[in-house]
């Protein structure tokens, strides 16, 4: 596959990891062509680049998920090759349905809005390790069957944060400005995974829609003569964005 001639800090040596991503994009390029996802992020700001320089046939996609950051939004739109897919559900219509807002143990967004799209196709993902423990442990740089058109190719899967970004400032790639402003994650607002406060005070229009679909959720839930633990639908907006662990488990069961 490739010689490894030193073994370096992240347990590659980094001369060779631009060089390897492309051989995996170019050796495992399916018939059909790749279905690149694209959320905006320094990651598919990378993925974006190494497969046109890959030379490979490919279609790049964005889901709308309703909820991102307007500037990062903006930022997508700049890229006349992303398609933005439009969701058939909004994240404030799948609150009411869910009757409450997503948890972190129960992040029924994220299957819907982010991971829809490509099902019939071979993905590729700017999926890294360094992003959680989790993401160690179950994903590789090839999942599924490629040969078949179907799975998912994470070609810069090894990378450490400082790589990618080393990858941006060498090829001179424009990426959101959101991460000068000290934001070290672009995805959905308010994210059950994401410091929910600090983002309801940078994004108060979200914030506040996120608000209206908690009361529509608790006064449809009260209609239907479920049982609620909180007060009010502004009472439970409150509590999710608290950040307080101890009452997921126990809210969630009850809807659940």
């Amino acid at each position: 596959m490739r010689v490894r001639t030193k073994i370096g800090e992240n347990g590659i040596e980094e001369e060779n990891l631009v060089d390897y991503a492309l051989w995996l994009i170019r050796n495992h390029e399916p018939d059909d062509g790749y279905y690149v996802a694209f959320s905006g992020g320094k990651d598919s700001i990378v993925i974006r680049d190494l497969v046109k320089r890959a030379g490979v046939k490919h279609d790049i996609h964005y889901n709308l998920t309703t909820v991102d950051p307007p500037e990062l939004v903006q930022f997508i739109k700049t890229f006349d090759d992303v398609q933005i897919d439009k969701p058939e559900k909004t994240m404030w219509q799948l609150i009411v349905e869910n009757g409450m807002p997503p948890l972190r143990q129960m992040r029924y967004c994220c299957r819907i809005l982010k991971e829809r799209g490509g099902e019939d196709r071979f993905k590729m993902t700017g999926v890294r390790w360094a992003e959680s423990p989790k993401r160690k442990e179950q994903r590789d740089e090839i999942e599924g069957c490629f040969r078949e058109s179907k799975g998912t190719l994470n070609p810069i899967v090894s990378w450490s944060d400082s790589q990618v970004w080393q990858y941006i400032k060498d090829r001179n790639l424009r990426y959101c400005k959101l991460y000068d402003e000290g934001w070290k994650r672009l995805g959905c607002v308010l994210c059950p995974n994401a410091d929910q406060q600090a983002q309801a005070k940078r994004w108060t229009k979200l914030a506040d829609a996120y608000k209206r679909a908690c009361v529509r959720a608790y006064d449809k839930a009260i209609e239907e003569g479920k049982k609620r633990s909180w007060d009010s639908g502004e009472e439970m907006y409150y509590w999710w964005i608290s950040g307080q662990p101890s009452q997921e488990d126990k809210h969630s069961m009850e809807m659940f």
